[in-house]
């Protein structure tokens, strides 16, 4: 694998997770009631505890995107 595939894959890699992190927060953000309604009946927690997990899910994931991917791609640009 060459250098400019490695930066193509991880530019690619954090467009798709980027938009993957911004449908899941407006699934949460504009309809969260209703996914706590379906989640509701599989699991019997809260919805104080439903939106703390999500969020802290969206969190994570940001956090993990930037790690894996933008923080490398960018590293690779600088030295490139």
């Amino acid at each position: 694998m060459n250098f400019d595939t490695l930066l193509r894959i991880l530019g690619w890699c954090s467009i798709i997770n980027i938009g993957i992190l911004f449908w899941w927060f407006a699934i949460i953000a504009f309809a969260g009631k209703w996914v706590y309604k379906i989640h509701s009946k599989w699991f019997k927690i809260p919805e104080e505890q439903f939106n703390a997990i999500h969020y802290s899910g969206i969190m994570y994931y940001k956090i993990t995107i930037f790690v894996v991917f933008i923080v490398p791609y960018i590293v690779l640009r600088i030295i490139r």
